[in-house]
């Protein structure tokens, strides 16, 4: 990873081109250019990401990026052959998944219920309920004012002027 780092390093400055620039061009931090050129892989979370900033590194600086693709595949290879067993199993405990659970009626756990957002729900029907009871009784009664004083929609009124 180093000797990669190296020729990176070396073609960037012969071509002077700022870290910075090139972290610009690239859009990258220039720390990545930075541990790149190091060989400081340990500074990537993700080993196939470097792999692909490898790749467009030696593509902006025109140099051979299958050549570096390869000779970084080798690094690869060369450093996980030499992890344990032990540590890929401990690594894979690390990672293991949870089985998931199937969604069913049967099997769903119950979700606790918020008594706020249930306090309010009710709240809120309560409040509906009112205003529809109070319209049903203002529309009834206006009605019944109507028929006590004797008008209706089919009684005609009419007056006469005296004088």
């Amino acid at each position: 990873m180093k000797e990669i780092g190296e020729k990176l390093q070396e073609a960037r400055v012969s071509m002077g081109i700022s870290i910075e620039e090139a972290a610009e061009d690239l859009k990258l931090k220039p720390s990545q250019l930075e541990n790149i050129e190091a060989g400081n892989r340990e500074a990537f979370k993700d080993i196939f990401y470097l792999k692909y900033f490898i790749r467009d590194y030696a593509k902006y600086l025109g140099l051979d990026y299958e050549e570096m693709v390869e000779d970084f595949n080798e690094f690869v290879f060369d450093y996980t052959s030499k992890i344990s067993l032990e540590d890929i199993q401990k690594a894979n405990k690390k990672h293991e998944k949870k089985p998931r659970k199937i969604a069913s009626p049967y099997t769903m756990e119950e979700k606790k219920k918020n008594p706020i957002a249930l306090f309010l729900g009710i709240s809120f029907v309560i409040l509906i309920l009112c205003v529809i009871i109070f319209v049903v009784i203002t529309v009834s009664s206006k009605k019944d004012d109507d028929e006590t004083v004797g008008i209706n929609s089919k009684t005609e009124v009419s007056f006469e002027m005296v004088g």
